[in-house]
C-alpha cells in the first residue's frame, strides 16, 4: 500500500506546481499578445497619417493648377479642357483616397477596390503624358506624340503663329532689349517662343541691331542644315520676323511638353506612392482583422 501512495503524491505535487506555473505563462502570452496588438495600432496610425500626407500634394495641385495661367496659345489645342479634366480627376482622387483611409476598417476589400479604380487611371494618363507610351500615345491628348503632330500641322501652325504675334511676345522682347548691345542681348536669357520666334537663327550669321530688327551679311550661306535653310525665311517685320521658321515651332513645343511632361510626372509619381501606401494600409488592416 505505500508503494501504491507514492505515484498518487506525485503526481498531486505535479498538478499544484502546474497550477502554479500555468497563471505565469498566461500573463507572459497575454502580455505578448498586448505588446504585438499595441505595435498593430501604432503601425496602422502611421500609414493612415502617411496616406493623409500622401493625399495633400494632390490637393495642392488642384488649387495650382486651377490658379494657374494658361501658356500663350494653347487654348488652340484645346489643352485647357484636359486641364479642367484631369483637376477633377485629382479631386475624386482626393476624396475617394481619404473616404476609404476614414472607412478601412468597416470595408477594406470594397474600399481598396474603389480607390484603385481613379488611382490606376492618374497613373495611365501620367505615363501616357509623359510620353510612355510611345506610338500608341499618338492619340493621347497632350503627350509630346500628340503635340508635335499638331503643332507640325499647317492648320494648327497659321493659327498659332497669329496667335503668338498677337500676344506681342516679340513686342515685349524688342521693348526689354532696346538699350541692349549686342554682347549683352547674346548673354540675356530668352524664353523658346523668343528665342525661336522672335530672332533668327544664330546659324544664319546675322548681325544685330536690336531684338527683332538683323541685318543679313553678304556671304554665301549652306543651306545643308535646318537652320539655314530657315534663314530665307526671317523678316524683318513684325507680321513675319521667324514666325515661319521650324525654330519658331520647335520654341513653341518646346513650351508645351515642358509644361504637360511635368503634368504627367507628377501624376505618375503620386499615383504610385498613392498605391503603395493604401496596398500597405489595406494588408495591415487584414493581418489586424484575420492575423492578429
Amino acid at each position: 500500500m505505500a508503494e501504491n501512495k507514492n505515484p498518487a503524491e506525485t503526481l498531486a505535487v505535479i498538478v499544484q506546481e502546474n497550477q502554479k506555473t500555468n497563471p505565469k505563462e498566461e500573463d507572459q502570452a497575454t502580455g505578448g499578445e498586448k505588446a504585438v496588438l499595441f505595435q498593430m495600432k501604432h503601425l496602422m496610425l502611421l500609414l493612415t497619417i502617411l496616406s493623409f500626407v500622401l493625399s495633400l500634394p494632390v490637393l495642392f495641385s488642384i488649387i495650382w493648377l486651377s490658379y494657374m495661367r494658361q501658356c500663350d496659345c494653347e487654348d488652340l489645342l484645346r489643352l485647357p479642357r484636359l486641364q479642367v479634366a484631369i483637376v477633377v480627376g485629382l479631386v475624386v482622387v482626393f476624396l475617394v483616397s481619404n473616404l476609404v483611409v476614414y472607412l478601412r476598417a468597416r470595408f477594406p476589400v470594397p474600399g481598396l477596390l474603389l480607390v484603385m479604380v481613379p488611382l490606376i487611371l492618374m497613373l495611365t494618363m501620367g505615363l501616357g503624358l509623359v510620353g510612355a507610351y510611345k506610338m500608341e500615345s499618338r492619340t493621347i491628348t497632350g503627350s509630346p506624340i500628340w503635340l508635335k503632330v499638331k503643332v507640325d500641322s499647317e492648320n494648327y501652325w497659321s493659327n498659332i503663329k497669329s496667335c503668338i504675334y498677337a500676344t506681342r511676345t516679340c513686342e515685349d522682347l524688342e521693348s526689354r532689349s532696346y538699350t541692349l548691345k549686342t554682347h549683352d542681348f547674346t548673354r540675356s536669357k530668352l524664353s523658346s517662343i523668343e528665342s525661336g520666334c522672335c530672332r533668327p537663327p544664330s546659324s544664319c550669321d546675322m548681325e544685330y541691331v536690336n531684338a527683332t530688327f538683323w541685318r543679313k551679311e553678304d556671304k554665301v550661306v549652306d543651306d545643308s542644315t535646318l537652320n539655314n535653310a530657315n534663314c530665307d525665311l526671317w523678316k524683318n517685320e513684325e507680321t513675319i520676323l521667324c514666325y515661319n521658321c521650324d525654330a519658331c515651332k520647335e520654341g513653341f513645343l518646346k513650351t508645351l511638353q515642358g509644361k504637360w511632361w511635368k503634368l504627367g510626372t507628377f501624376l505618375v509619381v503620386m499615383a504610385l506612392l498613392l498605391i503603395s501606401s493604401h496596398l500597405l494600409l489595406f494588408v495591415a488592416t487584414m493581418w489586424e482583422r484575420y492575423g492578429g
